[in-house]
């Protein structure tokens, strides 16, 4: 996982002055790598310790792992074939964040029902997820039609919960049903691929997998085991609860 995608699964942890770094780290990539904590904090009017404080949470032991890390970003850039189903994986475990999936499941447990919706190739999972929820002992339900959700949508609160699965992040149905869920204050958790989407946006707990859309005639045929690999993540931290 390279250091824009560490930023973007860490957003919730960091402030202002982490965000100008990490830009300043991205614009300047090669000079950064052949830096001292030290002249990089001078240059960005900071602390040597603020730099080290954001390596750390950004998931690095600390500011030379981050150099190595960005080195070896380099040195993967051309030799990484995308596309594959090993690497899918592979970038969607490192995109597990364990305490955001503790949160999220201390959510769950928590909450009085739980409604999960999907559309299309994401109906399956849908049903998986409501399954493994009502195993652990949870009152969960899935739609098949856009009405029934926002019937329960209507009809919940903030003792509810609305998990929703989308690959893409941007269909208007379940963007709509976003939008509903927070106007009535249920607790809006999202799964999608790892982009900046209007879905994640919207969404108070955001969970993600890594499987780029890819189209063949005009068939969605995105690469789905991603998808499964979070919700059986998810499932199991939930079932040691039980």
């Amino acid at each position: 996982m390279n250091l824009k995608e560490r930023a973007h699964k860490y957003e919730y942890k960091l402030n202002d002055t982490d965000d100008q770094i990490v830009e300043y780290m991205l614009d300047h990539r090669d000079q950064v790598i052949e830096m001292s904590i030290q002249v990089l904090a001078k240059e960005l009017f900071t602390v040597p310790n603020t730099i080290t404080r954001l390596s750390k949470k950004l998931g690095y032991d600390g500011f030379s792992q981050l150099k190595n890390e960005l080195k070896e970003e380099q040195r993967l850039e051309s030799e990484a074939e995308e596309g594959t189903i090993p690497y899918n994986m592979n970038r969607t475990l490192e995109l597990i964040d364990h305490d955001l999936i503790r949160q999220v499941t201390k959510q769950l447990l928590q909450s009085r029902n739980i409604y999960i919706f999907g559309v299309g190739d994401n109906l399956p999972f849908c049903e998986v997820l409501t399954t493994h929820l009502k195993i652990g002992g949870q009152t969960a339900d899935y739609f098949l039609h856009r009405h029934d959700a926002i019937y329960a949508i209507n009809h919940a609160g903030k003792q509810d919960v609305l998990f929703l699965i989308s690959i893409s992040g941007e269909t208007e149905q379940m963007i709509e049903m976003a939008e509903l869920a927070r106007e009535k204050g249920v607790t809006v958790i999202s799964l999608t691929h790892f982009t900046r989407n209007p879905l994640q946006e919207k969404a108070d707990f955001k969970l993600f997998f890594y499987s780029p859309k890819k189209m063949l005639e005009n068939y969605n045929i995105s690469d789905k085991t991603p998808v499964m690999m979070v919700l059986q993540l998810l499932s199991n931290k939930l079932w040691e609860n039980v």
